[in-house]
This record gives structure tokens, C-alpha cells and sequence, in this order.
């Protein structure tokens, strides 16, 4: 079994050990991104709205690096600090995918890294899925 690490270089830089994603069997598993600005590693100052677009920023970043995008993606989990934030967090989570959305559940009442209002963290296909060794030695 193959997996690789993927590290965003314009992604925040991880606040534990952990990589940004990994990809494994065709798919791309995103760790949680907050609403870190990467040019200056500190969370986004505004609201809720603010936050998330923040967050879908860099989740969009490590997206790519790892060669995929939104449009592959197929499950999302999104932890917010209070549901009251619902609302705003689906108006900015919907304005970045295009036709059907992804599954997805949300959980609220938490407390994340740094004092975020919202973490969301993704799983997305491969547009092309990348062959394995495994796999060739099979053929």
C-alpha cells in the first residue's frame, strides 16, 4: 500500500505533526484547515464569514498541491466553535462549489487551535487516479 505526503508551501504551516494531506488509493485526505493567514501565521481577523473564506482559501491550496480541486471533492466535516456561525459558514462553504455538493456533516459547540471559529477538513478524488506499483505488478 502507497501513500504520499503532501506539504502547501502558500498552505499555513502545520501546527502539529501532521502533513496538509495525504493522498492514498486515488483519493486526497486534507488535514483540518483554521482561518490562518499563511503569509503571517495568524488567524484572520472579522467574522465568521471572513474565517471561512480563509479557511476554503487554504483548503483550496493544499487542494492543489496535491492535484486535485473542489470539484473532486466527495466529504467534508466542518467543527465550528458555535452553531449560531451555521449559516454563515454554508453561505461562504457553498459559494465555492459548483453543481452537486459534496456529503457532509457539521459539529458545532467545539473549541479549536488558536481561538478559530471554524476548522473544516476534506476528502477529494484524484481527477486521474495515480497508478500504484501494486497495481502494475498485477497486470
Amino acid at each position: 500500500m502507497s501513500r504520499q505526503a503532501i506539504f502547501a508551501d502558500n498552505a499555513p504551516k502545520a501546527i502539529g505533526p501532521y502533513s496538509h494531506a495525504i493522498i492514498a488509493h486515488g483519493f486526497v485526505y486534507c488535514s483540518g484547515q483554521t482561518p490562518i493567514d499563511p503569509a503571517t501565521g495568524d488567524l484572520v481577523q472579522g467574522d465568521i464569514k471572513a474565517q471561512a473564506h480563509q479557511v476554503m482559501k487554504n483548503l483550496q491550496t493544499v487542494l492543489t498541491a496535491a492535484g486535485t480541486d473542489f470539484e473532486h471533492v466527495v466529504k467534508t466535516n466542518i467543527f465550528l466553535n458555535s452553531m449560531s456561525d451555521f449559516a454563515g459558514v454554508n453561505e461562504v462553504y457553498g459559494s465555492y462549489f459548483k453543481g452537486s455538493y459534496p456529503a457532509r456533516s457539521t459539529v458545532g459547540g467545539l473549541q479549536l487551535p488558536k481561538g478559530a471559529l471554524v476548522e473544516i477538513e476534506m476528502v477529494a478524488m484524484l481527477p486521474v487516479p495515480l497508478t500504484y506499483e501494486a497495481d502494475e505488478e498485477q497486470q
